[in-house]
């Protein structure tokens, strides 16, 4: 039992490393290609992948479900959670956009009462504000410094925590493998729809550089774009491989926590990629949410 814990916290961290790639790739590209046309490459790359994936664990037949219409609005609401998160890139540093996005466990914990009738108590409650004051840190709001696109990080976190109440309400009927396939399979459609409704509404630019990532026209990509975007599509896949595996050998319980090290990567890649160095209140903020979350998973399960 233990081996297996050791194993599940293994992948589990190997699985956010390959992730956090992902999102230096996606804010590498950011600047000169459209959010739509990059999701599209990514997943048509990973839908394959992740076909794969459900053969090797439960056999393509298990696609064919009677919760697919469950299955397929959990999928828009993480096509709306990811868009949000991805357009936060632009304007923000790494560091930032990826910190906010881990304020997930908060919202998970809160919405527990609501959406699935668990008891909160208020020790969960002043985990959740604790969190949320890291947050004002992080955004300094009214200190002039205050970015718009950081609440498209927290929308994303609120969104993500609504898709992982909606897994959790299914429990085991569905394998997370078939989840991130029909996950997947929707990104490459929605992605595709979305870029016809702007290009058609003829809308190609803006002011504002995570409206402009979302509307910019498709074009070809450079040769090194276009392999940095198709990695995307492997990096996605094969997170998922490592991420599903970790909660299916060990208690969600023990891996859970070790999310956070997504904290980690963040500021190192912006700062070896983008030059970027974090603030003192980029650090204090991280911490306190961090905190905030382990704190919040910590009473939620007892």
């Amino acid at each position: 039992m233990q081996n297996q814990s050791a194993r599940g916290i293994a992948f589990l961290c190997i699985g956010i490393f390959i992730f956090s790639l992902q999102d230096a790739i996606i804010k590498q590209v950011s600047g000169g290609y459209a959010l739509t046309q990059v999701v599209c490459i990514r997943s048509f790359i990973g839908l394959p992948l992740l076909f794969y994936v459900v053969q090797r664990e439960v056999g393509w037949r298990a696609l064919f479900t009677a919760e697919l219409g469950v299955l397929l609005v959990r999928a828009g609401v993480m096509f709306g959670a990811y868009t949000a998160y991805y357009m936060a890139f632009p304007a923000l540093p790494l560091a930032d956009a990826v910190a906010l996005y881990f304020t997930v466990p908060l919202f998970l914990t809160s919405m527990a009462g609501l959406l699935l009738g668990e008891s909160v108590g208020w020790k969960v409650w002043a985990a959740v504000v604790l969190g949320f004051c890291g947050v004002l840190v992080m955004l300094q709001p009214g200190s002039g410094l205050f970015e718009p696109a950081a609440l498209l990080s927290l929308l994303s976190a609120a969104l993500y925590a609504i898709a992982m109440l909606m897994a959790r309400k299914m429990g085991v009927a569905q394998v997370a493998s078939v989840m991130a396939f029909y996950q997947n399979a929707l990104f490459l459609g929605g992605s595709g729809v979305a870029a016809l409704i702007l290009t058609l509404r003829g809308k190609s630019s803006s002011a504002h550089p995570s409206v402009e990532f979302l509307v910019r026209p498709w074009r070809v990509p450079a040769w090194s774009d276009s392999l940095l975007i198709a990695l995307c599509g492997v990096v996605a896949a094969v997170g998922t491989l490592f991420l599903t595996n970790a909660y299916r050998i060990a208690k969600t319980s023990v891996v859970t926590p070790f999310e956070y090290t997504g904290m980690l990567w963040a500021p190192l890649w912006g700062f070896l990629f983008f030059a970027e160095v974090p603030k003192v209140s980029t650090f204090v903020g991280a911490a306190v949410i961090g905190v905030a979350g382990l704190i919040a998973m910590r009473v939620s399960r007892h």
